[in-house]
């Protein structure tokens, strides 16, 4: 009997037929804008996260802006004035960083 009630509302042109309809649209309606809503605000998000990182000149890994040097291998960040090639030629070359490793035959005899 209450489901014939709901149709027969739905239905007949009345002030809670058309108010049921409204509620119906509404919630349809909030339902479909609420994922492109958090969608947007997700990218806007996300762009706004990747023009406060900088990249490394010397290792290529990302890092903030306000720090100083690299998490990863301790170079220095450019400064907003200075080029890319400069930057490059002042740091330490990775010859001098590397650790070489001569490997020894050892006699098990003694």
């Amino acid at each position: 009997m209450l489901w014939i009630a709901v149709v027969l509302l739905l239905l007949v042109p009345t002030a809670a037929g058309r108010l049921l309809l409204d509620l119906a649209g509404g919630l349809l309606l909030a339902l479909l804008a609420i994922p492109l809503i958090l969608s947007g605000l997700g990218w806007i998000g996300w762009k706004l996260l990747q023009s406060r990182m900088v990249s490394c000149n010397a290792c290529g890994a990302t890092g903030l802006k306000g720090t100083g040097v690299c998490a990863v291998c301790g170079t220095p960040y450019a400064n907003a004035g200075e080029t890319a090639g400069s930057a490059a030629a002042s740091s330490t070359p990775a010859s001098d960083l590397t650790i070489d490793v001569i490997a020894q035959d050892v006699d098990s005899d003694s």
